[in-house]
């Protein structure tokens, strides 16, 4: 139900300002108490629902065949889940804003509505910052408390690495860690740029054929087998990841929605209240 705006009186000197009417000038649109507020309760509700979402996918998931979900199950389970929780923590947030706010008087209804799908949308920030910055925080906390002083990063093709450089029979006291670090840094190059170069394939080949003590054909088909599986692992991450960020923006997308308009349905509930 839309307010009425009083239209104001004039005279010979001007228009005549009702004595106790606060002039809007003097106020400011924004209600930034109340965003923060709505702020906070939107981001403790997004890492509540996100850790319970955590703990019903790790119970999904298990090392025995045939004893958990598949894979293809658990990632639309987490997809749905992660709209849900920018639809309740969003909506909850906006909300709150626009029950919270500062009552604005003497404005049109237009921007009343204006205003709080502002608050609603500010509070969807606001909250998403908080949001990530305590993950972030989170993330480098557990990766640092893990880390053991002196250990070197994981190459994420160190699996590749062993596959090329397997003995028959093993050796394990062999120490290849020169040679792991220049087949690393080769198969990051050859990733980055998406073909193995002749020249790389060949030494590649050779330094096969002297640590695994293998034919030099059998460690060129080595080469060539191992090379395409790194592509291929790293073509699926790529996937997986560009996947996972596009579900990502049409969750996001979804809670800035139901914050901003959540707020305006506060808004309206916060101008009926009658002292």
């Amino acid at each position: 139900m839309a307010h009425s705006v009083a239209s104001p009186s004039f005279t010979a000197r001007g228009p005549i300002v009702e004595p106790g009417v606060k002039n809007e000038a003097y106020g400011s649109g924004v209600s930034w108490a109340a965003v923060f507020a709505g702020a906070s309760v939107a981001a403790a509700l997004s890492l509540i629902l996100l850790a319970l979402g955590t703990g019903v996918g790790l119970s999904a998931v298990s090392p025995w065949s045939n004893a958990s979900a598949s894979a293809s199950r658990i990632g639309m389970g987490a997809i749905v889940w992660l709209i849900c929780v920018e639809i309740a923590s969003s909506a909850m947030g906006g909300y709150l804003a626009g029950r919270l706010r500062t009552k604005w008087v003497n404005l049109h209804t237009d921007e009343v509505y204006f205003r709080d799908t502002a608050h609603g949308l500010v509070v969807w920030a606001v909250g998403i910052v908080i949001t990530v910055a305590f993950l972030a925080s989170a993330a480098t906390s557990m990766v640092g408390g893990s880390a053991e002083p002196g250990a070197a990063a994981k190459d994420p093709n160190e699996y590749f690495i062993d596959a090329l450089l397997r003995s028959n029979p093993p050796n394990p006291e062999r120490n290849d860690a020169s040679v792991r670090g220049e087949i690393g840094r080769t198969f990051a190059r050859t990733l980055a740029q998406g073909e193995a170069a002749a020249a790389d394939q060949t030494y590649l080949a050779q330094l096969v054929a002297a640590r695994a003590g293998v034919s030099q054909s059998e460690a060129g088909q080595r080469v060539s087998e191992v090379l395409t599986q790194a592509r291929q692992a790293a073509d699926t991450a790529r996937k997986a990841v560009a996947h996972s960020l596009f579900w990502m923006f049409i969750a996001l997308l979804i809670g800035a929605f139901c914050a901003s308009y959540a707020a305006t349905i506060g808004g309206r509930q916060r101008d009926h209240v009658i002292a």
